[in-house]
Formats: C-alpha cells, structure tokens, sequence
C-alpha cells in the first residue's frame, strides 16, 4: 500500500510544537506517511504560517512560548482564511476545563500526549482529512 493517497495533492500539515525533540519524531513519522509538514516553534509563529501554508491541518501544541494555543485556536477561528482549517491540539494538559475551553474555542479534536502514541495521532489526522 503506498503511503498517500495518490488521487489528489500532498496533504499539507503545520505542526506547532515547542519541544525540539518532539517535534522531530512527528515530522519525521508525518513526512513518512507521505505528509508536507512545516513546523513553527510558538504561536506567534503559527499564526504567520497557516496564512502562507494555507496547511489543511493544523497540529497544535496548547503550551508554548510567545502566543499559547487556546489563543491560536481562537484566532484562527475567528480568521476567515483559516477558520476552516482543520485543528487538532496535542497536549501536556489532560484537565476537563481544558479539554472544555478547547471544544469551546471549536477544536476539531484534542488529545492529550501522555494517552496516545505517534500512531494513534497519525490515525486521528487521516480520519480528519477524509483520508480512512
């Protein structure tokens, strides 16, 4: 089986993810499956990014340096060029108030990084973008 669907373009995703670490396993697994990726360090930087990527799926990390991502999340929504864009947030944060302010904000999914594995999260994006 190949790794993408072959019936339309690259799927493009922008990952927002502070820690370094992280953040490369992710591209590294996302490119693999046949995912563009580009990556920002902090919100500030996302919010830039999602205008000049216009990525049809947005990985977003909740706390970070400069711009949080409720805050993100919120703006992109209330943004008419992205307010469209899928948007899955991967947290530390498991509390329900959290998981609530996201759904609130219009979150597509939340999940939180202690309870899920890089599979799972690869699964969820696909489910999102129609691709399974």
């Amino acid at each position: 089986m190949l790794p993408q669907d072959q019936s339309g373009p690259q799927k493009k995703i922008l990952l927002v993810e502070d820690d370094d670490a992280l953040a490369s396993v992710y591209m590294a697994r996302l490119e693999a499956e046949g995912f563009a990726v580009q990556r920002v360090p902090n919100g500030e930087e996302a919010l830039a990014k999602a205008l000049e990527f216009r990525p049809d799926l947005v990985l977003l990390d909740t706390m970070m340096p400069k711009v949080s991502g409720f805050d993100v999340l919120d703006i992109l929504r209330n943004t008419p060029e992205t307010t469209n864009m899928r948007i899955i947030m991967l947290t530390a944060l498991s509390q329900e108030s959290d998981l609530q302010r996201a759904k609130a904000l219009g979150v597509d999914e939340y999940l939180v990084k202690s309870q899920v594995v890089i599979a799972d999260v690869v699964e969820r994006i696909k489910h999102h973008l129609g691709m399974i």
